[in-house]
């Protein structure tokens, strides 16, 4: 190598040590090191000081696919585990070793599996608790349902079907339950990799469904039974705003993940459209 060459090269390592350099800084002063409070710990934080406040908190650890999560009034909490477990962690942040219940018809496969789960708005009176899961059927066909539970005592019993045979497949399952502010069960159902069944608005596949806490369709629905919105591909999160507006995320087919406000009776034209398509 010669001697120019050589320079030339030392000069580039310096400069891209100082740029590393900066890079560090730059980054320290941006993202300072987030705090970490112990697994099981939970810290009261006044409102009026959150300085040292930790921004994360490990509350279980080792968990097999967890899905979903609600919080009991007492501020404990029940969670999913895909392949069919409730689990339990009380108020102080301590979770329960044994999971309260395995669901045994729960088909883990693929995205299915025990989903999501939600409480009844009336839970301090009923201790009702209801669970999204993907089960197969006697002849092997796939499929999901809605199931109602009593929670006393860290168990669940009195199982209930609610709302059944919701396509399923080994993709696009939906699955997230919330109740809303009107007092209705909001479900969201994948397209069950068929994706003509969006459109379908007597198919209960690839929809926003809007149901009664026993399972019965809301009777101010737009098309006379449970479906509330339909054109989605897999819905998996939905959320309400201080205008009681509904707010929906839908996965993509790798791009064109969705954002949405559902109103509804609206077609959100899946698979007509995606994203930010549009078509006349």
């Amino acid at each position: 190598m010669s001697k120019r060459n050589w320079i030339l090269l030392t000069i580039l390592g310096i400069i891209a040590l100082a740029l590393v350099v900066i890079y560090i800084n730059f980054a320290q002063r941006r993202a300072p090191k987030i705090p970490l409070v112990e697994i099981g710990e939970i810290q009261k934080i006044s409102t009026n000081n959150t300085k040292d406040a930790p921004r994360l908190t490990t509350m279980a650890s080792n968990l097999e696919v967890p899905w979903a999560l609600v919080f009991l009034p007492d501020r404990s909490i029940l969670f999913t585990e895909r392949p069919g477990e409730v689990r339990f962690i009380d108020n102080k942040g301590n979770l329960n070793p044994t999971p309260i219940a395995f669901i045994d018809d729960v088909l883990n496969r693929g995205e299915g599996g025990l989903l999501g789960i939600t409480i009844h708005p009336d839970f301090s009176k009923n201790h009702f608790v209801y669970l999204y899961y993907t089960y197969a059927s006697n002849n092997d066909l796939t499929f999901n349902r809605v199931v109602r539970f009593k929670f006393e005592n860290n168990f669940l019993f009195d199982k209930t079907i609610i709302v059944d045979r919701i396509p399923g497949a080994l993709f696009h399952n939906g699955g997230r339950i919330k109740f809303g502010p009107d007092g209705f069960l909001y479900i969201t159902t994948g397209d069950s990799q068929n994706p003509s069944l969006a459109q379908n608005k007597d198919s209960l596949a690839g929809k926003i469904l809007r149901v009664d806490s026993a399972g019965k369709a809301a009777p101010n629905n737009s098309f006379s039974n449970e479906v509330f919105s339909f054109g989605h591909r897999n819905p998996q999160g939905i959320a309400w705003d201080e205008n009681n507006r509904l707010w929906e995320t839908e996965h993509g087919a790798s791009t064109l993940d969705e954002i949405n406000i559902i109103e509804k009776g609206k077609n959100y034209g899946w698979p007509e459209i995606a994203g930010n398509q549009t078509k006349e």
